[in-house]
């Protein structure tokens, strides 16, 4: 008699746009570029993406290694986290990040999972477009008001924004965004 071989478990895809992440952290909201602790705990994102939708996820964190250079003790922590961590080069002109993400948004139509995506950046519309076709969840992690009015507006065909900060409690410390604040959601002594 032969075994039916068991599916493999549904997965989550988190596919990360480092750069933007830091530079919206550093130029939108702290105005100065971010100190490590400033920056998110990159484990508390794999955390929720796993909670999110109760699945095993593959965390792709995208890096711009044109330089030549990588920054290696980083590179061991997205590690130590279970990041595959994506190096890319480039000539100086392209957006090698972008590109890379592009490319991995657009091999994912043809496979079976959900995806996060970790950016503001309206360069991925028509990538994340193409994966709302209804069999698969698909979801941003981002600070809502700096999204790109584009991805936001993907919101009324099934994707889903997280805020990185009130959703993922991905920062050790209060930020300081001046945002709009549902009033269920206002904590005055956040402010005090």
């Amino acid at each position: 008699m032969l075994e039916t071989p068991t599916p493999a478990p549904r997965q989550t895809y988190l596919l990360v746009d480092g750069e933007n992440i830091d530079a919206t952290l550093g130029l939108s909201v702290l105005n100065h570029r971010p100190t490590p602790d400033e920056r998110p705990r990159w484990d508390r994102i794999t955390d929720f993406a796993k909670q999110a939708w109760g699945q095993p996820v593959t965390g792709l964190f995208f890096l711009n290694a044109t330089s030549g250079q990588m920054p290696m003790s980083f590179i061991q922590a997205l590690l130590a986290m279970g990041y595959h961590p994506i190096p890319l080069a480039g000539s100086g002109s392209e957006k090698v990040v972008d590109i890379g993400i592009q490319r991995t948004l657009a091999a994912l139509e043809d496979r079976q999972g959900d995806v996060l995506l970790a950016s503001h950046d309206g360069d991925f519309v028509p990538q994340v477009e193409r994966l709302l076709d209804g069999d698969r969840r698909v979801g941003v992690l981002c600070f809502r008001e700096f999204v790109s009015a584009k991805l936001s507006e993907l919101t009324d065909r099934g994707l889903s924004l997280f805020d990185l900060e009130d959703d993922l409690g991905a920062f050790n410390a209060p930020l300081p965004r001046v945002r709009i604040i549902p009033l269920e959601a206002f904590d005055p002594l956040r402010y005090l």
